[in-house]
C-alpha cells in the first residue's frame, strides 16, 4: 500500500476511517481522515467524515473547523450546513447555529435532517411551539424511520415537561 497512488491511499484510509467510527472509536477515525487529509487536503467528502468523527468524540471547535473549510469551498452544501449547525448547538452557540439551520432549509425546505435540528435548536432557544412543529413535519415526511423516532421522542419529552432537552443531534437522523 505504501507504493499505491496517493488518491488509492486517500480512499483506504478514508475506508478504514468509517470502520472506526462504526466501531465506536471516533479518535482513530478522526486520526484515518487526518491522514487521508494529508494526501487530499481539498477533499470534501473527507472533510466532512472527520467533521463527524469530531462530533462523535466531543471536539465540536474542530468539527466547525473542517465544516467551515467545506462551506468556504461550496456555500451550499446542505449536509454541511446542518452538521456545523449541530456542532454549533452542542457548543451552546445558538445563533450561528440558527444562522446555518435556516439556510439549509432554504436550500432543501423539507430536509428531515434539517427540520429535526432546526426544532433541537428552537428547542433550546426556549421556543417549543416551534420546535414541536418541527418534529411533527419530520414525523410526516419520514415515517418508520430514525428520524421519525427521534422528533417523536423529543415531543413526548415536550409533553412531559421534564428536561425537555433534545434528545439527537441531526446526524443521528441518517
Amino acid at each position: 500500500m505504501i507504493h499505491a497512488p496517493p488518491a488509492l491511499r486517500a480512499d483506504v484510509l478514508g475506508q478504514a476511517a468509517q470502520g472506526w467510527l462504526l466501531a465506536g472509536d471516533p479518535r482513530r477515525a478522526y486520526a484515518a481522515d487526518g491522514a487521508a487529509l494529508g494526501l487530499r487536503p481539498e477533499d470534501a467528502g473527507l472533510l466532512i467524515d472527520r467533521a463527524e468523527a469530531a462530533g462523535s468524540a466531543g471536539w465540536f471547535d474542530k468539527a466547525i473547523a473542517d465544516l467551515d473549510r467545506v462551506l468556504k469551498a461550496d456555500p451550499g452544501r446542505l449536509d454541511a450546513l446542518i452538521y456545523r449547525a449541530s456542532a454549533y448547538r452542542e457548543l451552546g452557540r445558538l445563533d450561528p447555529a440558527r444562522a446555518d439551520i435556516e439556510k439549509a432549509l432554504t436550500l432543501a425546505p423539507d430536509s428531515v435532517p434539517a427540520l429535526l435540528e432546526r426544532g433541537n435548536i428552537r428547542r433550546l432557544a426556549g421556543d417549543d411551539d416551534g420546535a414541536r412543529q418541527d418534529w411533527v413535519r419530520v414525523a410526516l415526511l419520514a415515517p418508520g424511520s430514525a428520524a421519525e423516532a427521534a422528533a417523536k421522542a423529543n415531543i413526548e419529552h415536550l409533553d412531559i415537561k421534564g428536561d425537555g432537552a433534545p434528545q439527537t443531534r441531526a446526524g443521528d437522523a441518517r
